[in-house]
């Protein structure tokens, strides 16, 4: 008893915060209608504290159907990034674009990570086009019965950056009172905290109340996509399920720019050296004037350029036996004659 006292107690001294809890994520303009070019400020509370929202301006949507072209109906390069306060408070100024659609229009505002949330406000573009909204289905409603998975690996051609590919695979049921023929359905891709980029995947076939189907739609990346990925199914306009992509580096590329960067210098340095030893003159050389074969004797000679044999290096003499006079012969013995001098003395002249 003493608690719902204090229950009660607590209601009645703070009722908006109750208010706003109960009411969910709530979109407030300054204004409900301007023109290309101007400002709005959109303000907004009720959010879950410190999360990261889109504000954009779209068309063909009303609160109560929501954005059913999704981010494809927005002026996306006018949007605005806000995040909110520790109450789950925001205020933010947002450019005003026309949609690629015609109005009714609506600024629309969701999460960017975390739990799905998101809320619309009416908003007129002033000048823009007005045209009625299109029919919605029939009494057909297809809900996802199983996880969503990923089917397929990358092979060669991804390790050096090719796109990478994947199947999106689940099932659906048909829980309306009419049957479904060729759903469209919306795949998103997702890098980090950025807005999915929306891609329409038809579906061929019949799915009759109360029946189910497999579903296999194709999902294809940018060339060299890497890091971690969000894959995002929509149909009707509501999302209806997600699943993460976690893509590796195509690391063939990084290899190829390694391999590039020691072969192109080690050929241009062999280009260089092969050049240099072309030009880098042979030895001394002399211009004559040669005459061409065949001509003739009064044929014009031509100046060329003609290398000078080197000279060979003298040799230094061998060492030889010394010379002997043919009238001069060694002394034999003692007894031998010696060939007569000048400088003999006379008496030895007389005697002999």
């Amino acid at each position: 008893m003493r608690v719902v006292v204090l229950a009660l107690v607590a209601a009645l001294l703070v009722p908006g915060g109750i208010a706003d809890a109960a009411e969910g994520p709530v979109v407030r303009l300054s204004k409900s209608q301007a023109g290309t070019g101007g400002s709005i400020t959109v303000s907004g509370s009720g959010w879950r504290p410190r999360a990261l929202l889109m504000i954009l301006v779209c068309g063909q949507a009303v609160p109560s159907r929501g954005v059913p072209g999704g981010t494809n109906a927005c002026a996306n390069a006018d949007g605005r990034a806000v995040t909110t306060d520790a109450e789950g408070r925001f205020e933010r100024r947002l450019p005003v674009a026309e949609p690629p659609v015609p109005c009714p229009c609506v600024v629309h505002v969701a999460t960017v990570t975390g739990p799905k949330a998101q809320a619309d406000a009416v908003f007129q573009v002033a000048g823009h086009a007005v045209e009625p909204l299109p029919a919605t289905a029939g009494g057909g409603r297809l809900s996802v019965l199983t996880d969503t998975r990923l089917d397929g690996s990358g092979g060669l051609l991804t390790w050096f950056g090719a796109p990478p590919a994947r199947t999106l695979v689940f099932t659906v049921g048909n829980v309306g009172t009419s049957a479904v023929e060729d759903p469209v359905f919306q795949v998103g891709t997702a890098h980090g905290v950025f807005a999915p980029q929306w891609e329409e995947r038809p579906w061929r076939g019949t799915i009759r109340p109360g029946r189910r189907a497999r579903v296999e739609l194709p999902v294809e990346l940018a060339a060299g996509a890497h890091g971690d990925y969000t894959v995002s199914l929509k149909y009707g306009g509501k999302v209806m399920a997600e699943q993460p992509w976690a893509v590796g580096r195509p690391w063939g590329v990084t290899l190829f720019w390694i391999l590039a960067g020691l072969v192109v210098p080690a050929a241009v340095f062999r280009a260089g050296m092969a050049l240099v030893d072309r030009v880098r003159p042979r030895g001394p050389a002399v211009r004559r004037r040669v005459r061409p074969p065949g001509a003739g004797a009064s044929g014009a000679s031509v100046l060329a350029r003609v290398p000078v044999p080197r000279r060979p290096r003298p040799r230094p003499p061998a060492a030889s036996a010394p010379a002997t006079l043919p009238w001069f012969t060694p002394d034999a013995g003692p007894g031998a004659l010696s060939a007569p001098h000048d400088d003999d003395p006379p008496s030895r002249k007389g005697s002999t």
